[in-house]
């Protein structure tokens, strides 16, 4: 047991020692580089899917060293809390020693004081009582301790004066609020949730542009610490009324914005047109019941109307997935069922669902040789355009698979389930009529926003440890610590040989200025003259 013991301990001081800290400091910011550079499960699963798939062997070992979910990883957690644990077992010591540190008067003064690295002394025709009065009125506001001949090391009258204490405390703070922040985090970890939806911006008001905070259901995406059970959530609602981005001449953004209004709690059941009003912009979030709206991206949704023999018609207004980050040339996908009453039968009705697959460009450029592929030259919708695959046949909506969103289940074409029936390009108000009549309209595209929900319980702590933490950093560097000595010796009933002495314990810049001053006060000298 004394053995296991002893090695408990050495381990317990390695963990602890700041070289340990340090390095495991170093082993999560390398730890982290997998995580910027492959994509992650928690940000895009299609990306992480569509890497593996494109990569293969090398793909599927890096998916089993986690290395596609690297902030949620084994490896990566046990890290971060290794360095948790050593920061706290290497702080709340150097903060015990930063308190002693402060707390503790100044040492006497050594027996030789010209060893130090400033030393002088001189005489004044004063007596012992009126010199140690000066000595007490210079070092006003210093730390000061004073010694008798038989305490002294030199068998003297002497002074001890320090200053700069406060560097310790601020030390002291520094660390303090140092845990602070780590105990934020990770309480904050444990009890945040974030959330993304995709809505719309809908000026016609023809689908919903609302959103409600009151079910982890109503969005796209959902994550949460693992404290959270999605109950606390705070109740809100927010409809987004418009959608308006500002671009460069290249295509460049510069500004994107969002008129939404709002309300909070009960106020959530009253007529929208009495909710308040704001102008979301990029870092500019809308803070609402605690939580933060973000305004995160955007993309475009064309628009479709299928109409049938029969005459019926169906329309559907559906985001596509930006491909181009520049000039948004998006792909996606659209699937349509038979009005109920066309194939009575249910398998008959499924052979005949339609499907649409293709890109869609804001302002299309064609390029090729005969100029029928599509492109985009312009991030702005100023001249829409898709170029469409329609296919017809099962769409698998019944097999109880999860479908993308974004494109077609290239098995059930491999298999016939869909049947492959046109190519062709569309521009606005354009059409394409199939070989039993069914005819399909390219009816133009309205532009959707992705607003981010965020809530971290401890946002307000961790700003608050921070600017406590950062201005004790700069309190405790631009503060010296510093001391003088203060030796006297009678020669006289009116006469006193003084000698001093100054040490910074820190930075010596500037220090020596700051004695010279001190040591010509107490002898009486005149203040030297400046050199020309």
């Amino acid at each position: 047991m004394r053995t296991i013991s002893l090695w408990l301990k050495r381990a317990w001081r390695w963990l602890t020692s700041m070289r340990t800290a340090l390095a495991l400091l170093f082993l999560v910011a390398i730890a982290a580089i997998p995580g910027a550079l492959l994509p992650q499960r928690q940000l895009n699963e299609q990306k992480v899917q569509e890497y593996i798939e494109n990569n293969g062997k090398i793909a599927e070992i890096y998916d089993r060293l986690q290395l596609f979910d690297v902030f949620r990883s084994t490896w990566f957690n046990a890290i971060f809390l290794l360095l948790f644990i050593s920061l706290i077992g290497c702080i709340i010591p150097r903060s015990i020693e930063h308190y002693k540190a402060m707390r503790t008067p100044p040492v006497r003064a050594p027996k030789n004081l010209s060893r130090m690295p400033w030393h002088g002394e001189g005489t004044v025709d004063k007596p012992m009582q009126a010199v140690e009065a000066d000595v007490r009125s210079t070092f006003k506001g210093w730390h000061l301790a004073e010694y008798t001949p038989e305490q002294d090391r030199a068998g003297a009258r002497s002074f001890a004066a320090e200053r700069g204490y406060l560097r310790e405390f601020f030390n002291l703070v520094f660390h303090l609020g140092l845990v602070g922040l780590l105990v934020t985090v990770a309480i904050g970890h444990l009890y945040h949730y974030e959330g993304q939806v995709i809505i719309v911006a809908d000026r016609e008001k023809n689908q919903n542009t609302q959103f409600c905070n009151t079910a982890t259901a109503n969005y796209d995406s959902f994550r949460a610490g693992p404290l959270f059970d999605g109950t606390g959530l705070h109740p809100f609602c927010f409809e987004a009324h418009d959608f308006s981005a500002d671009y460069l001449p290249n295509g460049q953004a510069e500004m994107f914005s969002s008129n939404v209004s709002y309300a909070t709690g009960e106020d959530i059941f009253s007529d929208p047109s009495t909710w308040k009003d704001y102008e979301l912009k990029v870092n500019h979030p809308l803070r609402v019941a605690g939580d933060r709206v973000y305004l995160q991206g955007h993309g475009f949704a064309p628009t479709f109307t299928i109409e049938w023999p029969n005459g019926e018609k169906r329309s559907q207004t559906v985001q596509w997935q930006p491909q181009d980050p520049t000039f948004f040339l998006s792909s996606g996908v659209m699937r349509f069922d038979p009005p109920a009453g066309m194939y009575p039968d249910l398998y008959e009705r499924r052979q005949h669902q339609i499907a649409i697959e293709g890109l869609f460009a804001p302002t299309a450029q064609w390029e090729g040789e005969n100029k029928n592929l599509l492109t985009s030259s312009y991030p702005a919708m100023t001249d829409p355009a898709v170029a469409i695959d329609v296919y017809r046949g099962d769409n698998g909506l019944d097999t109880g698979r999860g479908q993308s969103i974004f494109s077609l289940d290239q098995s059930l074409v491999h298999s016939g389930a869909l049947q492959k029936l046109e190519r062709v390009n569309l521009g606005v108000g354009e059409s394409i009529t199939l070989d039993d009549g069914t005819k399909i309209t390219f009816d133009g595209a309205k532009e959707f926003a992705n607003y981010q929900v965020s809530y971290n319980p401890t946002q307000v702590w961790m700003l608050a440890f921070s600017l406590i933490s950062l201005t004790a950093l700069v309190g405790s560097l631009m503060i010296k610590r510093r001391r003088i000595w203060v030796r006297l010796y009678p020669e006289g009933e009116h006469t006193t040989r003084i000698e001093t002495a100054g040490l910074s314990r820190t930075d010596r810049a500037g220090w020596g200025e700051e004695y010279q001053k001190i040591h010509r006060h107490l002898l009486g000298l005149p203040e030297p003259e400046d050199d020309d």
